[in-house]
């Protein structure tokens, strides 16, 4: 089941991390993700290593959009409150019963 598109009033901005080359880490370009749901709570996390780390922002969207470990992304673009953290960890939550998300876990 999609979340319907009014429970995901916010739209944030991605630059995909691609990895580390020769100068250190490499993001591409700079994409829109509309519809999504962008929450501002601190919260402890664990990233991929098992090392917890403090999430400042929690973005949720719909299943099928990509956002890596390590990616940059822009909250609340154009408000006092924009800001950019990076992606600790991404959780899938399929479910057959009820709206399945992806929920991004931000610093």
């Amino acid at each position: 089941m999609q979340i319907p598109a009014v429970l995901l009033p916010h739209t944030v901005t991605v630059r995909p991390y691609l990895g580390t080359g020769a100068y250190g880490d490499v993001w591409g370009d700079p994409v829109v993700v509309r519809e999504v749901f962008v929450e501002d709570r601190r919260r402890l996390v664990r990233n991929q290593s098992g090392e917890e780390l403090v999430s400042e922002s929690t973005v949720r969207t719909r299943p099928g959009v990509r956002i890596p470990v390590s990616s940059k992304v822009t909250v609340w673009q154009g408000t006092p409150l924009e800001r950019t953290g990076r992606v600790i960890t991404t959780s899938v939550f399929e479910h057959l019963s009820t709206w399945s998300h992806i929920e991004i876990a931000l610093s």
